[in-house]
This record gives C-alpha cells, structure tokens and sequence, in this order.
C-alpha cells in the first residue's frame, strides 16, 4: 500500500476504533503510528497489534478522553501531560518493568511534570520537527528562504497550516523573533497573533492530519505548507517532488512525544508494559523513520539511524534557530488556543 493510501485509510479511522486486533489493549493514537514495525516486538509476542482508535491533534485526544472515551494508553506530546495530570487521567508508570527506561535520552525528562517524587508520568518515544514543507517544482528555493514566505502574497489560497495551536504559535513566535515560548510577553504574544492573521490570509487549508496534507500537495491544491516530517517522508516515498527546510531565515520547531498510562484502562495492564517495551527496543527506531520520519527517544535505538538517514528524513542536528515545543504555561497555552479559534474564524 502506498503511503498516501495508507495514511488515507488511517484517516477513515480517525476517533474511532481501528480494525479489529488484540483486545486486551487499547491504544489512543495518532493515525500512522499503528504500523507494526515500530512494535514488532509486541506483535511477535501476542500475534496481534493492539487495537487502536485514532486522533487528529492533541486537544482532540484529550477532550475525548476527559469525555469518558476509554483507552489504555495515549500518545500526547510534551506540553499536553500536565493537563492530563491536572484533570486525574492518568497514573504513574512503574519503570522496574521496563527495562530500557533507563536508554531515554535524559533532556526528554528534564520537566517535573515528567517525573517528580510521585513517580515517572510519561514515557518519551518519538520527535520530530515542524518546518517548511515545499513542492520543490513550483516553489523557488529563495521563496522558502524565510518564514515571511507564510504571509507573501504571491502564495495567497496556496499554503497550508496545521489545525494545530501548539504548532502554528511556535510558527508565528519564530517569524516574529521569539525562539522560547516558556517566557512570551504580553507584547509578544500580540505581534505573533497579528503574524499568524496575515498568515491566515494566504491559507487555502488548515491541514488536520498528515493525511489532509499529503493530499493537498499531491494534488496541487497548496505548493509551501508548515509541517512535521510525516508528509515530507510519506510524499517523498510516492516520488513527489517534496523539500523540507529547517533552516530558514527565522528557524524551525521540534517536539517530542510519548506516552501515558491511562487510569482505570480495560485492557490488560501486563500488556501496556509489553507495548512500551517493544516501543523502547532499539529495532524500532529504524520502522519508526521509514514510516514517520522521526527519531527516537532512545540513545540506543538512534544508534540504529546513520548520520546519513537523519539528514535524509530531516532529523539530523542543525544551526539556526529552533523553539522547543517543551511544556509552557497552561495558561498561556489556552490563551493561544482561544486566540487560533478566533483567527481561523476570521477575527
């Protein structure tokens, strides 16, 4: 199946469950994480993948679950984990039962939130980048020079953003100077929501998945869009003429994400561990590039990943400016999500 096509039919998917697998564990996910080969180990074990039901962003994924929708384990990325703390969602993972916690790069778990005398509340497994994603036929590489490309009014109806707050406020900090979004003033914070309007008037689409958005460039429906590496990796896999730069006049993000252990889940516990586990084996880290294009959490599994493949799959160290998508302000990222509702209304 191509990688269109699949993430296409992971797309039919999204908020429900998946095709019918193993029963006993129920993972909540972003569509395109379901591919075995980045859980072989579990599959090996129990002859089935989990079952999974899917989500297009992470506000969506909590507000189902806050709802009463119920899973064993959901994959949120850093800065969401203390609103699931704060609402009672989850409970501490016990790390004697997974062997290769201690091969988590450690700056994954630097915030108390992660991990604090209660005990480790999230397992790190997966990062990636946000950046320019660009039809390298119709896009001069001057154009994408410079974050300003998002607002020049050559591109107007012919870009694309994510329907994602948390990604499109690290776009609108970056294009107007601000590379750490844990200390934005209220000034800041007003020049990045003036940016991210003239933005939204060049915008032909807010993609909700990397499905949506592989299948606006395919067809030529957009030519420069802010993206993770999903559909860079996916669209380059179909032969279609993608760039990804992270490094333009402005800079790129970089998120990471992982996993929590959901309260009161109605699986079996044993195999949430064996999950996790199969994650964290160093064999997944190469399944885990070739269908998403993101590195892992693990020191031990990125040795499975040459210098080569990091800069092919645009996961490899670079200079320029990069805003962390690390845990900020609960407060402030609920004024920027209130704040995106109103742009992406016109407003």
């Amino acid at each position: 199946m191509s990688a269109i096509l699949r993430s296409t039919v992971a797309l039919a998917f999204l908020a429900g469950p998946a095709l019918a697998a193993d029963p006993e564990l129920t993972v909540f996910d972003w569509a395109g994480f379901e591919e075995p080969v980045i859980f072989s180990a579990y599959v090996d074990q129990h002859g089935a993948s989990p079952t999974f039901a899917f989500y297009g962003d992470d506000d969506e994924a909590f507000q189902k679950l806050a709802s009463g929708f119920k899973a064993d384990l959901a994959h949120p990325c850093s800065q969401m984990v203390s609103k699931y703390r704060d609402a009672g969602l989850i409970e501490p993972w016990d790390t004697s039962r997974i062997p290769n916690f201690d091969k988590i790069d450690p700056k994954f778990l630097k915030s108390e939130i992660f991990k604090d005398d209660q005990g480790v509340w999230y397992i790190p497994t997966d990062w990636g980048a946000t950046a320019i994603a660009y039809n390298k036929d119709t896009v001069p590489a001057e154009d994408i020079a410079t974050l300003q490309v998002f607002t020049d009014p050559k591109y107007q109806g012919r870009t694309s953003l994510p329907d994602s707050s948390d990604d499109v406020w690290a776009l609108a900090y970056l294009a107007t100077g601000v590379t750490d979004w844990t200390k934005v003033s209220d000034a800041q914070f007003a020049a990045a929501a003036d940016w991210l309007r003239k933005a939204h008037q060049n915008v032909a689409s807010y993609w909700t998945d990397p499905a949506s958005l592989n299948q606006l460039m395919a067809s030529g429906a957009v030519d420069i869009a802010w993206s993770w590496n999903d559909s860079p990796t996916q669209l380059r896999a179909e032969n279609f003429p993608v760039g990804f730069n992270r490094t333009p006049e402005g800079g790129s993000s970089t998120f990471f994400c992982g996993f929590v252990n959901l309260r009161d889940g109605p699986g079996k516990e044993d195999k949430a561990y064996d999950f996790i586990n199969a994650w964290l084996q160093p064999a997944a880290a190469p399944g885990l590039l070739s269908v998403i294009g993101y590195g892992h959490s693990s020191t031990e599994a990125m040795k499975e990943i040459s210098p080569e493949q990091q800069e092919e799959f645009g996961i490899s160290p670079i200079d320029g400016p990069v805003l962390a998508q690390t845990p900020n302000d609960p407060a402030q990222r609920e004024k920027q999500l209130a704040e995106f509702e109103k742009i992406k209304a016109g407003f």
